[in-house]
């Protein structure tokens, strides 16, 4: 039974490696204060905060991300819950935004996936 479980969460690690995401990505800073995942988030850290049904209560913090946007990528780490964002939606740190696009862009459709 435990040989089946360890099988059973190996594939659906695999399944949800290899699904891609697309929603919209819009920026914030945390300025220094605790993400939902714990710790301190500085504007300078790529980090994002994913929406509730991807947050999954917390059981994807500290997993790496690769977020596109018009030919260019970014990775960055889960650390955060953006509850005001809709299903595969993306809230990044103003810097992993810029990394993508300027600020005034505001609003980006982005396509994401863990890495």
């Amino acid at each position: 039974m435990v040989f089946s479980f360890c099988k059973l969460m190996a594939l659906a690690t695999l399944i949800s490696a290899a699904q891609a995401f697309s929603g919209d990505g819009t920026y914030y800073d945390p300025d220094g204060n605790e993400g939902a995942c714990g710790e301190k988030l500085q504007n300078s850290d790529y980090v994002v905060a994913l929406a509730s049904e991807q947050y999954s209560r917390g059981a994807n913090c500290g997993r790496q991300i690769r977020v596109e946007y018009n030919d260019k990528s970014v990775a960055a780490r889960v650390a955060d819950l953006c509850p005001g964002c809709a299903s595969d939606d993306l809230d990044l740190t103003s810097s992993a935004f810029e990394a993508l696009a300027p600020l005034s862009v505001g609003r980006m459709r982005v396509t994401w996936d863990y890495i």
